[in-house]
């Protein structure tokens, strides 16, 4: 299935080829250390026996566990709610969400990210969205996550935790030189450290990067694959990207 929003970064157009380097056997526990939209967690009905999903974003893991819980009351507060840009500069506007329940919070979030450019939150899109149809699919984004634990760590602390033989780690960090883009700081010690943490593990990872040098210098000694894939904002561009492991 797909997600049921778009974030910056997401991996829609490469969920297929990340999905196919995953281990086949002795993966117990599927861990998705930067879930983002959740784009590779949602292309499988199941990753494992034990899912998890995390991200630093307050407001994203609020969206994902208000949906999980609270699907039919989300859909209530969104409900007959127009797309228009005065509504989307009112939510914009409120902020840190002082007030708000939960479940306006998610409210907020989920219709800033429909409405708003490139999902990025900033501006207004200017085009048709189609609301009540994404609102109808909260019923089965809702069964997908039913057994899926959603977490609010820090990177390493998630790895530390849930790293055992048959862990399977997907890292999809922002992206070096891209960290402006999100709403939870990653700078370049942020990458050292994360590098770090990874090389120590029992388990597995898969790893997505920006084919630059200063990835391919911080994971010198690991199997590197390049792989591109059609740029999001520059039409007839492609993008390359890496994908990392530490098994073959």
């Amino acid at each position: 299935m797909n997600s049921f929003i778009s974030r910056v970064g997401g991996k829609r157009l490469l969920r297929g080829q990340i999905t196919d380097r995953f281990p086949t056997e002795g993966v117990e526990r599927y861990v998705e250390v930067f879930g983002g939209a959740g784009w590779v967690l949602f292309h499988k009905p199941r990753h494992a026996a034990q899912e998890v999903f995390n991200d630093l974003d307050g407001e994203l893991v609020n969206l994902f566990r208000v949906v999980k819980y609270h699907a039919g009351e989300l859909a209530r507060e969104l409900d007959s709610l127009p797309v228009s840009r005065e509504i989307y500069l009112d939510k914009r506007s409120l902020g840190a969400c002082t007030g708000l329940t939960d479940i306006q919070r998610a409210a907020r979030y989920f219709y800033l990210v429909k409405t708003s450019f490139g999902s990025e939150l900033h501006s207004f899109g200017g085009k048709f969205v189609d609301l009540p149809a994404a609102v109808d699919r909260f019923p089965a984004v809702q069964e997908r996550l039913r057994r899926v634990l959603i977490e609010h760590k820090d990177c390493c602390e998630l790895i530390r935790q849930h790293d055992k033989p048959g862990t399977l780690f997907y890292c999809d960090p922002p992206y070096y030189g891209t960290e402006k883009y999100y709403a939870e700081q990653f700078s370049e010690p942020d990458h050292i450290r994360l590098r770090d943490c990874l090389a120590g593990i029992q388990g597995r990872f898969v790893l997505s990067y920006n084919d630059c040098p200063f990835v391919r210098e911080l994971y010198h000694g690991f199997p590197l694959e390049a792989l591109t894939r059609p740029h999001n904002l520059k039409q007839g561009e492609v993008y390359h990207e890496l994908l990392i492991r530490n098994y073959e």
